[in-house]
């Protein structure tokens, strides 16, 4: 029998799939906007799991929810009725204005939903998409996705899907027609670089959608729930989709996915189903997430510290060849790289004590948990000054 003992990424190496390259990094506690590796480090989380824990690590409220009802109950299957996921359903409804709730566990599956029942209500198959957009992972969410490189190992996928240039409003127009069942649009894309839609887009979308007669979707699955200081993005400008998908940042870091319709678009009984989706546990989590929100007013801080960290972003001097330009709204913000990778750029960062994701090969995300404060947005952005001049 072997003695050898094996570090943790060689335990990983030995039985999970490499479908990431992590960084060099355990964490092992979180608080607030804090995290602590296994050796003690402290660092700025401006990641937040890839925009997910959106009131932060361990918030009391949440970890008080989710503990009290894993004691009294976990799962009972959607045969039957339960308190959590309807309560959950009815504040969805409440702060998005949709009529009708499907839950499931991710933003792919939230997704899939949207263009299944799309082409339900219309009976067309024909779906148009954006190109850098990012839907998910399953087949039908990958052809959506409009990123080729992400296509050519699964290919041949479902040829129902055109794609057009994110922000283009006559290519969009142009493209729908009363063949198209929907658009699908990221009213930021979010892996596609961070990039707000122009203004107008999202309300040409609308109009070309309703001269067609087919279905407005938005994958709000990155900018839901708060994360651009409003509880849509879509509502910063007054746009009303027929179909929107939450998930990330929803139940503040359990799986969760929610596909919102408006009233007359929805499935039927047996015509979709999800064993785990809406359960007790992870609907109390997400409520407690959609009270924090409220109760401590972090629409208006994602808002004021969005615009602080861009502000603070886009005054940083360049660190000899390496200089960022940043964009983005509310607490969803890139940076895009010259002069090194945005991989680089996040290596260094982590040797700082910030943790940050990439959004393409150039673009470094900001995603911080809501409830960060002015000092934190103000010590992440010396940080990343810091991290510019390490890059190599």
């Amino acid at each position: 029998m072997s003695t050898e003992v094996k570090t943790l990424a060689e335990r990983e190496a030995a039985t999970i799939m490499p479908t990431y390259k992590r960084y060099p990094v355990t964490f092992v506690r979180g608080q607030g906007c804090k995290l602590w590796d296994d050796q003690g480090k402290e660092y700025l989380d401006f990641a937040a799991g890839i925009a997910v824990v959106q009131i932060g690590h361990s918030h009391p409220r949440w970890v008080t929810a989710v503990g009290s009802q894993a004691g009294q109950l976990a799962h009972v299957s959607n045969l039957f009725y339960t308190e959590p996921q309807v309560q959950l359903a009815e504040r969805l409804t409440e702060v998005t204005g949709m009529r009708q709730v499907f839950f499931c566990n991710s933003g792919a599956e939230a997704n899939e939903a949207a263009l299944k029942l799309a082409r339900r209500v219309t009976g067309r198959t024909k779906v148009v998409a954006a190109l850098g957009g990012f839907h998910g992972r399953t087949f039908v969410t990958l052809a959506a996705t409009g990123q080729p490189e992400k296509h050519l190992p699964f290919e041949p996928l479902p040829d129902w899907f055109t794609h057009v240039v994110y922000g283009d409003a006559g290519a969009l127009k142009g493209a729908v027609d009363h063949e198209t069942a929907a658009v699908i649009l990221e009213p930021v894309l979010g892996e596609g670089g961070v990039v707000p839609a122009p203004d107008g887009y999202l309300e040409a979308a609308r109009e070309a959608c309703d001269a067609a007669g087919a279905l407005l979707i938005l994958d709000e699955v990155q900018t839901g729930v708060g994360r651009c200081g409003s509880w849509l993005a879509a509502q910063l400008e007054w746009v009303r989709p027929d179909i929107v998908t939450l998930a990330k940042g929803l139940a503040g870091g359990l799986p969760i996915g929610a596909c919102l319709s408006r009233k007359g678009i929805a499935f039927a009984a047996g015509e979709h189903a999800s064993t785990f989706g809406g359960g007790s546990i992870v609907c109390e989590a997400a409520l407690a997430v959609v009270e924090v929100i409220e109760r401590e007013g972090l629409l208006s801080n994602a808002r004021e510290r969005g615009a602080q960290l861009l502000k603070g972003l886009r005054e940083l001097p360049a660190a000899g060849d390496v200089r960022v330009e940043a964009r983005g709204l509310g607490l969803l913000v890139g940076a895009r790289v010259f002069g090194a990778t945005a991989d680089a750029v996040i290596r260094a960062a982590l040797d700082e004590g910030l943790v940050l994701t990439a959004a393409g090969q150039d673009v470094v995300r900001f995603s911080p948990p809501l409830v960060v404060t002015a000092d934190e947005v103000d010590e992440a952005i010396a940080r990343f000054s810091r991290a510019l001049g390490g890059a190599k």
